[in-house]
């Protein structure tokens, strides 16, 4: 086999890992798409500064950064049309609020450097996967 038919395959190989790693994706983001639907929540891409939203999604980073010398747990949620930072003030830690974590969060939305943003919000886990 030459060079050339070995990069051939190589380039095949590649676009049909990233073709089955891409549907992987678009999958899990219709599937949270789906479960705000059902559950009659805001979708991330649809909410604006000010506003009062339920939003649900996954927990993707979760970490501890104070903000002002106080002490958050920020966390990013992702729903399948965007992104946003929950933020609780003066916590540490918060059980279940972990990477991975299907979360119904309810606030109103702020904007920090126009990076939209939920404080505080009233929140509820749901079963690891998205399970009710």
């Amino acid at each position: 086999m030459d060079s050339g038919t070995t990069q051939r395959r190589t380039g095949l190989v590649r676009r049909v890992v990233d073709a089955l790693a891409q549907s992987k994706a678009d999958q899990h983001a219709e599937a949270l798409r789906s479960s705000a639907r059902t559950i009659g929540a805001t979708s991330i891409a649809q909410s604006q500064h000010g506003q009062v939203v339920t939003l649900t999604g996954d927990l993707g980073s979760v970490t501890l950064r104070p903000r002002e010398g106080v002490p958050a747990v920020e966390a990013e949620l992702f729903d399948g049309t965007g992104r946003i930072t929950v933020v609780w003030l003066g916590r540490r830690r918060i059980g279940g609020i972990e990477p991975g974590r299907r979360i119904v969060v309810t606030g109103r939305i702020a904007g920090r450097n126009e990076r939209p943003t939920l404080f505080n919000p009233f929140y509820e886990l749901r079963a690891p996967g998205g399970g009710q």
